[in-house]
């Protein structure tokens, strides 16, 4: 399975001037847990960046900076970790695990953003494919008594 399959499409995005308190407006709008700092290029939001909700409360919010005079550019992290949409989901979450990252952005062929991957997606699929291997085993097992008698 590949990631462009169950990663979330609709990213919220904001360019390196949003300030980190409309960055937090966003965040709460959306009920999200991060923004993608991007910038355009002929029509294209390539991904510069990554803010986190966790980026805001210890970067900003803990040293008691000012959120409406610092920018998402100020406090993103600059070793952005994306993957291909074509890449295989289990390659991703080595990555992401290797990386310690909880969210990683979705790239086209051309490096423009194509969605986000966090964990939560990937427990959502996990759980699915769970589900249904239990469904199978208690078919099995049905198929299994009825057979018997």
């Amino acid at each position: 399975m590949q990631v462009g399959e169950i990663c979330t499409r609709e990213v919220v995005c904001a360019d390196t001037e949003t300030t980190i308190a409309a960055a937090a407006k966003l965040m709460r709008q959306y009920h999200i847990g991060d923004v993608i700092v991007t910038r355009e290029d002929h029509g294209r939001r390539i991904p510069l960046g990554i803010v986190t909700d966790r980026d805001v409360v210890l970067g900003v919010v803990a040293p008691e900076l000012n959120p409406a005079t610092l920018t998402v550019g100020d406090i993103m992290g600059l070793d952005l970790i994306t993957a291909d949409e074509s890449e295989d989901v289990f390659d991703a979450i080595q990555r992401m695990r290797n990386k310690g990252v909880r969210r990683m952005p979705i790239v086209q062929a051309d490096g423009s953003l194509a969605g986000i991957l966090s964990l939560d997606d990937i427990i959502e699929v996990l759980a699915e494919e769970m589900n249904q291997l239990a469904r199978l085993v208690s078919r099995e097992q049905l198929h299994e008594r009825d057979t018997r008698r």
